[in-house]
């Protein structure tokens, strides 16, 4: 199994794409595709067919998944806008 610089549980930001910017916890890394499915970040609806529990159907909508290059962990997140942050003006 290779090794990714994020695991389940650890608090990201997405830094790149079309979510960039939110953040969440991961909930699952899909290790075969790269990817992960973070809460709250890439919903997608799917539609659910009629059931005991549904019994009209439904749209219920989930987290997608997002490739693991456009996440960063929080903390280091946190650090790099630090650094980045301009010095105060001197007086």
């Amino acid at each position: 199994m290779p090794n990714f610089h994020v695991k389940r549980g650890d608090v990201v930001v997405v830094i790149a794409g079309s979510h960039k910017g939110k953040e969440g916890k991961i909930l699952e890394v899909l290790a075969g595709s790269g990817r992960a499915r973070v809460e709250g970040v890439a919903m997608v609806k799917r539609h659910l067919k009629k059931s005991q529990e549904h019994p009209q159907g439904t749209i219920a909508e989930r987290e997608g998944s997002v490739h693991l290059s456009n996440l960063m962990l929080k903390t280091n997140h946190e650090k790099r806008a630090a650094k980045r942050a301009p010095a105060p003006a001197k007086v």
